[in-house]
């Protein structure tokens, strides 16, 4: 039942129309400017640390994808272990939830925030409860992609090469 099916009081009534009259406007054109700025310098870092593999370190494009993403991750994880990440989501918005960056900030955020309570209860636990419904929708996700992608192209059953 949401806010809105509730049968509120009088008083209630005049306290909703006056806290929304009060309400400030949120500037939604310029949050997302602010989202695609930051996540796309996020996508352009990332594709510079994959050019870096790619020309000094002489892997191939494909081979340079998993480095850059473990580089991403701890770059995040750093960021976020010094209040970075906090301050840049803050200014960001959605922009900072690219999803490997986003996601080791979640994880991170939470084992520091629950380091008190032990290794396993706390930094465990806590970070496993964030990571837990992701990777199950991941593989949940793949899953269905992959048997649409083998209903649509049959033919591809065997495997290519």
């Amino acid at each position: 039942m949401s806010s809105n099916d509730k049968k509120f009081t009088p008083v209630q009534q005049e306290y909703q129309t006056l806290a929304k009259k009060h309400e400030p406007k949120r500037p939604v054109l310029i949050n997302c400017l602010k989202a695609f700025l930051v996540g796309g310098l996020i996508c352009i870092i990332g594709q510079a640390i994959q050019e870096m593999f790619v020309h000094w370190a002489g892997f191939d494009e494909k081979k340079a994808s998993n480095p850059t993403v473990a580089v991403l991750i701890f770059l995040s994880v750093v960021l976020t272990s010094l209040g970075v990440y906090d301050k840049i989501a803050q200014w960001a918005g959605a922009g900072s939830a690219v999803p490997v960056t986003g996601f080791a900030n979640t994880m991170s955020s939470a084992a520091i925030e629950h380091r008190s309570e032990g290794l396993v209860l706390g930094v465990g636990g806590k970070m496993f409860k964030i990571a837990g419904p992701v990777i199950v929708f991941g593989v949940v996700a793949a899953f269905v992609v992959g048997i649409v992608h083998l209903i649509l192209n049959p033919h591809e059953l065997g495997g290519g090469s």
